[in-house]
């Protein structure tokens, strides 16, 4: 424990401290104020900016990957050890977004790995499955990568 609140430095779990855990949002702006300034912030480093967008690059590879393999086994037919594949990446994929360093929000991980599934997936059907990307899809994926750097980039604490 350091100041009352238990040591958030593991590399996989962040644990939090049971006087922490909040029942009502805060309502007024300096609630909300405060407790933000309870909750870890990510001390950015380039190697931490790295680490981050390889864990969401790993998650994509995961999620996209044995979302592909099942679908080639009941939609375009290929053989039963394609779904069970899929399905253990797809088991595995759920792991992978705790490897986000301590101070990252579960909520906003999620939020922000959503716009990097978007980006993504457009690259691995146009690479695998030839389904190239039109102007529409372009300019989505970027009004998602612009939301996820403001997102995941903003200074907190």
């Amino acid at each position: 424990m350091r100041n009352g609140k238990e040591d958030a430095s593991h590399p996989f779990i962040s644990y939090a401290a049971a006087n922490s855990i909040q029942l009502t949002p805060p309502s007024t702006p300096a609630e909300m104020g405060a407790a933000a300034e309870d909750n870890n912030v990510i001390h950015w480093t380039v190697g931490t900016v790295f680490w981050t967008l390889g864990v969401f690059l790993l998650a994509g590879l995961a999620e996209i990957g044995g979302g592909w393999l099942v679908w080639q086994g009941i939609r375009e037919g290929k053989p039963w050890y394609y779904v069970l594949s899929g399905c253990i990446v797809l088991a595995l994929y759920g792991f992978v977004p705790t490897l986000q360093p301590p101070g990252s929000a579960f909520a906003r991980v999620y939020a922000v790995y959503g716009g990097v599934f978007i980006v993504l997936s457009y690259l691995w059907g146009w690479a695998l499955d030839g389904d190239r990307p039109d102007v529409g899809d372009g300019v989505g994926a970027s009004i998602a990568i612009a939301g996820v750097a403001v997102a995941w980039f903003w200074p907190r604490g």
